[in-house]
């Protein structure tokens, strides 16, 4: 009984910022830095809003040259330092999820039983009843496979089962003294579209901190995040864009400095048409995927 109290004080602050988070993303209100305290969470496990849809392509940033894809309108998430700026227009895929079918977020007793590895695949499709040759059993193991892959040089990387083990990994990344921020992308709108071109609006920010966790949803029967963050530098921003159609969002991208370390099949390079190592590769976040930041006592953003 302690130690369950306990548990639900440790994490109670960071399940209020993901549910708040939630709530922002599907109110289509700006996204911000996240404070408050105290939340069930069950309410942040039925607001929490993955989907099978797309995920392949919204985690291709982090396949590191696994698998090769067809070029296709949902990998168009990726740009260069030097696209970022007032003007530019560029076509982006932003991926639209529906929470009422997406795959939830398990707590930690419930995820930790079931195994999550590669070799009991045939063992968790009999438990999910899928069929070996099923879409669904392909997505699963292609998760499996992905998380149980090496990391690059210079990376730390965590599939993410429950609400607890993403945050002790995010914690133990960024330390646990600093406290947490978190962003993700802010549909303003409300549109069927996912793949037009978008322009960059005034106001572009960069978000400075010494360290950052991302976190990607991945196709599973449940909600699981692929984790990770790198030593090398990276420089994350909130970008104002408006769509063709009218869309509004306030979108977070990464920008990764170093890619000399990334594999010569990363689909990036295929898209920007670049080598490993020779520019930097930026990518929008869709809207379920979350970046972790040290809450600083300093100012700790700059607008361009």
């Amino acid at each position: 009984m302690h130690a369950t109290r306990n548990m639900a004080q440790k994490y109670s602050p960071w399940i209020f910022f993901l549910h708040l988070l939630i709530i922002m993303c599907s109110s289509r209100i700006r996204a911000r830095e996240l404070v408050g305290s105290g939340t069930d969470i069950n309410k942040f496990l039925e607001a929490k809003a993955t989907s099978d849809e797309d995920h392949q392509t919204t985690h291709t940033e982090h396949k590191h040259g696994h698998s090769h894809m067809h070029m296709d309108p949902s990998v168009m998430v990726f740009f260069t330092l030097k696209d970022l700026k007032v003007g530019k227009t560029m076509p982006v895929c932003f991926p639209k999820r529906d929470p009422s079918t997406s795959p939830k977020l398990w707590p930690r007793e419930e995820a930790e039983p079931l195994p999550f590895s590669l070799d009991q695949l045939p063992n968790l499709l009999k438990f999910f009843s899928l069929t070996p040759h099923s879409p669904q059993a392909k997505a699963m193991q292609d998760t499996l496979s992905e998380c149980e892959s090496k990391p690059i040089k210079g990376e730390v990387k965590f599939c993410a089962t429950s609400l607890e083990s993403m945050l002790d990994f995010t914690q133990t990344i960024l330390g646990s003294k600093s406290g947490l921020n978190v962003f993700a992308t802010s549909h303003l709108t409300k549109s069927s579209i996912t793949f037009q071109n978008y322009t960059i609006l005034e106001n572009i920010m960069e978000i400075i901190a010494p360290k950052m966790v991302a976190c990607h949803t991945m196709p599973y029967p449940y909600a699981v995040f692929y984790c990770h963050s790198q030593e090398s530098e990276n420089k994350i921003y909130r970008v104002s864009l408006a769509g063709e159609n009218g869309d509004r969002l306030d979108a977070m991208a990464v920008c990764h400095m170093d890619t000399s370390q990334w594999g010569r099949g990363h689909v990036s390079f295929q898209v920007l048409k670049i080598q490993p190592g020779t520019s930097s590769v930026c990518h929008f976040f869709p809207a379920d995927n979350l970046i972790f930041v040290p809450k600083l006592q300093s100012h700790d953003s700059a607008t361009m």
